[in-house]
């Protein structure tokens, strides 16, 4: 099995070489098949090799595939070297499950776009870096990777590039990941040069009987953190994920729901070894993943554009994941990170659909009324947002619970209020969710100005259908001992992750009648939140507006996102345009400029004197040559 690995991330990059190069030839269509059957073609594979690792369950089976040496210098040795471990399997799948279908909704969404086959390119060449960041065995093939999904994100974002609000976005999206990037590039440095190897699993057996202290884990830790902050968007490298909804919006379901956002969370989950390590880092990453929930939570909740409701509620899920890794949860991190991808995608796609059924249309105050025109649409979103409010029965509601059990049960003090954080953004995402449905698709429709609304062609709707099916069924693969069932999902990834001391020691004093009477509360918290939207977006219409009054400052405040991106522009970007400008014109205009034209004048001077005895005049040489023949006899004579 391990002699098939390195097709799955090569069946993609044919992908884009064939569109990249050849999609001129082909028709619209055709694009669409060639990009889609490449993926199906790695997800086929991944699932097979799923399956051999489930046949051999109980053993630490750990595919590996060494291609070639790509970096040799000195002692540094850094291979193509893939791995496939139960880690990779749950991440390759959902990178190429969800993918898979998207690529399929892609080609009637993108149906008549004039770069269609660049769309398609784009996106298999970012399947192809995801598929390398999680099967990297060493950082710097990660990184590779990395770095990748990070150029895929940029071109994709802006591209509409024609639109100079969308290509900007993109640039925004590339350099703040790029101030991520740097603590991830200084850690891999550091980790160099302490164990001679960038193999994560060299590291990993290394680690715990280094002696070089905590500080040494908790520094590099950090730095890795960072790394993850940019590509998972977490506080305070989140402000580039609402943005990145300029570009089309299975992009959004793909990149920004499923697969690259998620990079930070495998990373860390990956290097779970290092963190364990490192307590406080750990209970940093608890502390900023909850704010960071909580926050982005209370912005969605007054949002208008409906991409940018479900931007910050992704925002808001991913701080819910890192929660998991902070408490050393990691194995409820994965799994809220899988359901997340099939919710979340769906709701994406059947904002799309939305979209698409509206004429380009992204104002919910310009929609309701839509479930009679788009019932499939209505159908599927409502699946999603029942299983990302967490309701019994769907998937959001194991892995979300997991991660509040966790958190409730792992730690004390500090850690108890990130619970009690946790139950109250329950609620919020109860509310925006449920407001963002009520106002699509209930209520009186707002016809003025809009297009007929329709429903989407089938090649869009059967993807929403198939992730509904995953988004009620994908959370019954970790039920919860308390629930009756023996959480498969922490077991079958349990011999690659680490095991954090304070967190083992909870699980083994777990009660479950505790957890049950927590899930009970998170579940009433939900239904409240629901029944509260649609009092206010349902029943009484006219409240909402009344308690964005009585509310006013807090409504301001969420509304504008709480003036962050006013104060990067104040506090980073334009005092960094100003000391460009100052550079500019006194070290480069008046010193770099000066010196070199300086020089350049030196020359020209020195040329015009020479060029004046260079007049043509025949008589003129005659006499130079008389006295320089003159002047060499004398110093002959006196010499």
């Amino acid at each position: 099995m391990a002699d098939t690995l390195y097709l799955i991330p090569l069946f993609p990059l044919l992908g884009f070489l064939i569109n990249g190069l050849f999609g001129r030839w082909l028709s619209e269509r055709q694009s669409g098949m060639v990009a889609t059957g490449m993926i199906l073609g790695s997800f086929f594979l991944s699932a097979q090799l799923l399956l051999s690792l489930l046949a051999r369950q109980g053993e630490q089976v750990v595919f590996v595939q060494t291609l070639f040496s790509w970096i040799h210098v000195g002692d540094l040795h850094i291979p193509v070297r893939y791995l496939f471990d139960p880690l990779t399997a749950v991440m390759t799948l959902v990178i190429t499950g969800v993918g898979l279908l998207i690529h399929i909704y892609s080609i009637g969404y993108m149906r008549g776009d004039p770069g269609v086959r660049r769309y398609f390119a784009f996106l298999n060449l970012f399947t192809f870096m995801m598929l390398n960041l999680v099967m990297a065995d060493n950082l710097v093939l990660l990184f590779l990777g990395w770095e990748g999904v990070g150029l895929c994100s940029y071109l994709l974002i802006g591209f509409w590039f024609q639109d100079a609000d969308k290509a900007r976005a993109g640039m925004k999206a590339f350099i703040v990941n790029r101030i991520g990037d740097a603590g991830f590039i200084i850690a891999m440095i550091i980790l160099y040069d302490q164990f001679g190897t960038l193999s994560i699993s060299e590291i990993a057996q290394a680690a715990p009987g280094i002696d070089v202290g905590r500080s040494f884990f908790i520094i590099v830790t950090i730095l890795l953190f960072i790394g993850a902050t940019g590509k998972s968007a977490q506080v305070p490298l989140y402000v580039w994920l609402p943005d990145a909804m300029a570009g089309p919006t299975p992009v959004s379901a793909l990149i920004h729901a499923a697969t690259m956002v998620t990079a930070g969370v495998y990373l860390v989950v990956r290097n779970s070894v290092l963190f364990s390590l490192a307590p406080p880092t750990m209970a940093l990453i608890a502390g900023i993943g909850m704010f960071t929930a909580f926050m982005a939570a209370t912005i969605a909740i007054t949002q208008n554009d409906i991409k940018k409701v479900l931007a910050y509620s992704t925002i808001s899920q991913l701080g819910y994941m890192f929660v998991a890794l902070g408490v050393g949860a990691y194995s409820a991190g994965i799994f809220h990170l899988m359901t997340h991808a099939f919710f979340k995608a769906l709701l994406f796609l059947g904002a799309g659909s939305v979209i698409h059924g509206l004429g380009g249309e992204q104002d919910l105050r310009k929609m309701g009324g839509l479930k009679k025109a788009m019932p499939g649409t209505h159908l599927t979103m409502l699946v999603g947002v029942l299983a990302i409010a967490g309701i019994p029965g769907l998937s959001g509601f194991f892995s979300k619970d997991e991660i509040l059990w966790a958190a409730f049960s792992h730690y004390t003090g500090f850690i108890s209020w990130i619970w009690l954080m946790g139950i109250i953004t329950v609620g919020l995402t109860s509310f925006y969710m449920f407001r963002l449905l009520f106002l699509t698709f209930y209520g009186q429709p707002n016809e003025k100005g809009r297009p007929e609304p329709h429903e989407s062609p089938s090649i869009m709707i059967i993807p929403l259908i198939l992730l509904a099916f995953l988004s009620i069924l994908g959370g019954y693969v970790g039920i919860p001992e308390s629930l009756g069932g023996h959480n498969a999902f922490h077991h079958f990834l349990a011999p690659v992750l680490a095991v954090f001391t304070v967190a083992e020691a909870a699980i083994q004093d777990t009660n479950h009648l505790v957890e049950i009477l927590l899930m009970a509360m998170s579940t009433a918290v939900a239904l409240g939140g629901a029944y509260y939207a649609y009092q206010v977006y349902v029943g009484q219409p006219a409240h909402a507006d009344a308690l964005a009054q009585k509310l006013q400052l807090l409504h301001r405040l969420s509304f504008n996102k709480y003036y962050v991106d006013e104060a990067y522009q104040a506090l980073v970007v334009r005092p960094l345009n100003s000391f460009s400008g100052l550079l500019w014109r006194w070290f480069d205009e008046k010193l770099v400029d000066r010196v070199v034209n300086g020089a350049g004048d030196i020359f020209f001077q020195a040329g015009g004197l020479i060029r004046l005895v260079q007049n043509g005049l025949i008589q003129q040489y005659a006499a130079f040559i008389l006295v320089g023949v003159l002047f060499i006899m004398g110093y002959i004579y006196l010499n």
